[in-house]
């Protein structure tokens, strides 16, 4: 009770609502997490540890790649950077040994490399891994990370409560815009207030924050990929229709490249991500992705329609079975649109779909310039009534772009 009074008091006094003219469009990178979690084991594990020359060479990795030339430009710490103790003075310290050099000279380096340096923490008074939270340090922190250079900061809410967290984000949105250094947001807020069985306030949120977690951890699995889709498909608490320009919600990283998607799987992510205009935040290994997955991670046509500036965010609008039927708006003066057959069945033959445009929302008579998603290729002129074939395999995708050119 005595945080709630506190931050109450302090957000009295603040101007409301985010301002710092980010995330106009999803924000685009890699981050830590998933693929390498709280790996602190630097003696045994050098090559994959969380270090700064693990950042470092991702940092590389994005350039020399070409992911930066795609959008990648984010380079985001996750958890376990930290000392376990702040200093004499109350600041955050990174690990001595594994950031031998601290976060400002690796947020020079990786602005050298013309990208964007995130970092991690927790609105509680604990990080997930343990590690010293920013409650009672919320003002302190955000003139930290604004003095090392960080670009992002990705608040947790382990170790705290959903009552406090009411306060406490916007009170860290306000001290991050008080810095004057543009930092993107990122909140797990709602998240921890749908676990606890509520619907979030996604107005409010969306009024702090730039980008927002709602749902669990993504794992390296199609269970998981299903259910995160499974989860943007029911819409509970119509949070799609708060997604725009400056906010977007976030189903988590993007495991394409990583141990447990087949191939097809790994098409549904990246369809259904660039679909739901979702952060395009990989947590794989740069070193090692094969070339199918790359050329995935890198494919114009799904960067283009997840990077639409109208931002709008895709939904779901029929469901039979395990076949679903999702569309995407875009930019075209409100005339263009993205669209998937998505087949969560997770065997037997391929799924045959035939529909008429109308029935996707397509109603312009004098037709659409079809492409198919995954590849550009012309389909052909399409008007309402003409129908789309396609063949959409098991735990598969069939995605199209239909525009309008008079």
């Amino acid at each position: 009770m005595i945080v709630r009074v506190l931050l109450f008091a302090s957000l009295c006094v603040m101007s409301r609502g985010l301002d710092n003219g980010l995330a106009l469009t999803p924000p685009m990178g890699w981050v830590s997490w998933e693929r390498y979690r709280c790996n602190i084991d630097c003696e045994n594990d050098p090559d994959n540890c969380i270090s700064e020359q693990l950042y470092m060479t991702m940092a590389d990795l994005l350039v020399s790649e070409g992911y930066k030339d795609k959008g990648y430009e984010y380079v985001n710490i996750d958890d376990c950077w930290m000392e376990k103790q702040r200093d004499a003075n109350g600041s955050l310290v990174a690990d001595r040994q594994r950031f031998p050099h601290g976060i400002k000279w690796l947020a020079d380096y990786v602005h050298s490399k013309g990208l964007k340096l995130g970092i991690y923490e927790d609105f509680g008074t604990f990080t997930c891994g343990g590690y010293p939270g920013s409650k009672f340090y919320l003002q302190e922190d955000a003139e930290t990370f604004a003095s090392w250079g960080v670009d992002m900061l990705k608040l947790d809410g382990c170790y705290s409560g959903i009552d406090d967290m009411e306060y406490g984000y916007p009170a860290m949105s306000f001290f991050l815009n008080q810095t004057g250094r543009p930092m993107l947001y990122s909140c797990s807020w709602p998240a921890y207030v749908v676990f606890y069985g509520k619907i979030p306030d996604y107005k409010k949120i969306a009024s702090y924050c730039n980008i927002w977690r709602n749902y669990a951890d993504i794992q390296d699995s199609w269970d998981s990929v299903r259910g995160i889709i499974e989860f943007y498909g029911n819409d509970t608490g119509n949070f799609s229709l708060v997604a725009g320009p400056g906010n977007y919600n976030d189903p988590d990283m993007i495991i394409v490249g990583d141990y447990g998607l087949s191939y097809d799987q790994q098409r549904v992510q990246m369809a259904m991500w660039a679909i739901m205009s979702a952060p395009l935040l990989m947590s794989i290994d740069l070193r090692n992705v094969k070339p199918e997955a790359k050329a995935l991670l890198q494919n114009d046509y799904l960067i283009r329609v997840n990077q639409d500036s109208h931002g709008t965010q895709g939904k779901r609008i029929m469901k039979n079975g395990a076949m679903e039927v999702w569309t995407k708006n875009l930019g075209f003066d409100d005339k263009g649109m993205a669209f998937a057959f998505l087949n969560l069945n997770d065997g037997g033959a391929p799924f045959e779909v035939r529909m008429p445009l109308y029935q996707l929302g397509l109603n312009e008579a004098e037709g659409y310039n079809m492409t198919e998603g995954f590849t550009g290729k012309f389909i052909g002129v399409l008007k309402p009534h003409d129908i789309i074939n396609a063949s959409v395999d098991p735990s598969g995708v069939w995605m199209g772009i239909a525009y309008f050119d008079c």
